[in-house]
């Protein structure tokens, strides 16, 4: 901040150490595995490794939409055709920033280049995870399946296999591994990724990385934390539905060119909404700094996870919009028109509310967040010719619904129409997911019917 001009702003440049308990309970400075003092995360952090990993996927991005398709430029002025967002831990919006720059190092930017925008929610209205915390449907629903799983497997061979290697390593007051133990079996995955991820200061007991142990604690964490998804539409509305909206929005936004694909959130001067600050009209890319139970829960909720693991370190998803165009000889290509990495209107935060702090966001009409069954016919004519295809660490996944006859684009199942993409997301999006939160806590928690996912 400056000392007298307080209508501008700067940042303070600080370094940072972490300080902890001694043997005799006096403060110490925390040291990392070779004697480090600088430079030490916090339980939760972006670690070096993973900034390299998402450095390296932003790169992978450019060379792919840039180097490749020439579908984003080469030079950027600004950042206000790409819709950036973060969640509110540290490590997805650190995870954003390296693949921006991955995707757009100093070399592309030019040298009067301003601060990107990035997006961010307070905790209580956040999507961009399944949030627990904040929605307690959600919560109550979750804990219903979570229990369902380790009634399923806490008394089974597979558990007496992971007991005999690992629980002599749980602490005194939980010392049989379970799903629900203490620490649950799905801290215990984490912990083994971590490490794994991290080289051999990290490393744990050879016994946590048989390779039958986790197999099975990597298929039961995965029923416990997204069978929800598969079984229960109001689980999937709660869980993801607010975020899987939001993607369909912008892509219809896209296709209607109204300003909701995001460009009036992204665009406008200080204090100002709307076109970008080089004229940019439109989002041409979206980029997400979510979690691995954001990436999990969606794929699922669309029917595309069935078989899968966990999904590794620095996993993301591409939502890619398709034109068909027509050629010169009367036939049609397929271009892609815009691309939304995951995940993605925007809710003012909780003290600008109370203040009056807010600035005017212009309102459009749109379909975009209207039931494909309440369109009119010209309404939804306007998303003939597009297509969608979603694509996981890079493999094109198909969704059960659009593998039927006139869902997808000929010879190619993977290539949904935007039309039936949308059909299958309305099914689970909420109307309001607040009152969606706070809402059934007399109802079932698991359907008597399984209510399938991806049609």
């Amino acid at each position: 901040m400056t000392t007298t001009d307080y209508s501008s702003w700067d940042e303070l440049r600080w370094r940072r150490r972490l300080e902890t308990f001694g043997e005799n309970d006096e403060p110490i400075i925390a040291v990392g595995p070779k004697g480090e003092v600088d430079g030490v995360c916090k339980f939760g952090e972006l670690t070096d490794k993973g900034r390299e990993t998402t450095l390296a996927l932003g790169q992978r991005l450019r060379h792919l939409y840039v180097d490749q398709l020439g579908f984003m430029p080469k030079l950027i002025r600004d950042a206000d055709m790409i819709y950036l967002r973060a969640t509110p831990l540290s490590r997805a919006l650190e995870s954003l920033q390296q693949s921006f720059w991955g995707m757009y190092p100093s070399y592309a930017r030019s040298a009067s280049f301003p601060p990107p925008t990035i997006i961010t929610r307070a905790p209580q209205d956040e999507t961009l995870f399944p949030n627990d915390s904040n929605c307690r449907r959600f919560g109550q629903l979750s804990a219903a399946f979570a229990q369902r799983t380790a009634d399923r497997w806490n008394e089974t061979t597979e558990m007496e296999y992971l007991n005999k290697l690992i629980s002599k390593w749980m602490p005194a007051d939980s010392k049989r591994v379970a799903v629900d133990s203490h620490p649950r079996l799905s801290g215990i995955m984490d912990t083994i990724n971590s490490t794994l991820a991290h080289g051999p200061d990290t490393r744990l007991p050879s016994e946590f990385y048989d390779e039958k142990g986790r197999d099975i604690i990597d298929k039961i964490g995965v029923e416990e934390w997204f069978s929800g998804y598969r079984e229960s539409r109001e689980y999937r509305a709660v869980g993801v539905g607010g975020l899987v909206g939001d993607i369909v929005s912008r892509m219809v936004g896209s296709v209607e060119r109204n300003g909701s694909d995001g460009i009036l959130e992204v665009g406008g001067e200080i204090n100002n909404v709307g076109k970008g600050r080089g004229g940019e009209k439109d989002i041409k890319f979206a980029m997400s700094g979510c979690h691995d139970t954001t990436l999990a829960g969606v794929l699922t909720s669309l029917g595309t996870f069935e078989g899968e693991k966990w999904p590794p370190y620095t996993s993301h998803i591409a939502f890619e919009l398709f034109r068909k165009a027509q050629t010169s000889n009367g036939g049609s290509t397929t271009t892609r028109t815009e691309q939304a990495q995951t995940a993605s209107n925007q809710k003012p935060s909780f003290w600008a509310s109370i203040l009056g702090l807010t600035a005017k966001t212009p309102t459009v009409r749109s379909i975009a967040r209207r039931p494909i069954q309440e369109l009119e016919p010209k309404e939804k004519q306007k998303l003939d010719g597009y297509f969608v295809r979603v694509r996981y660490n890079d493999r094109p996944m198909t969704i059960p619904g659009c593998r039927m006859p006139g869902n997808h684009l000929e010879g190619d199942e993977s290539f949904c129409t935007l039309e039936e993409f949308k059909r299958i997301a309305d099914k689970f999006t909420p109307k309001n997911w607040r009152k969606a939160c706070e809402s059934n806590f007399d109802q079932p928690l698991i359907p008597h019917v399984r209510e399938e996912a991806g049609y």
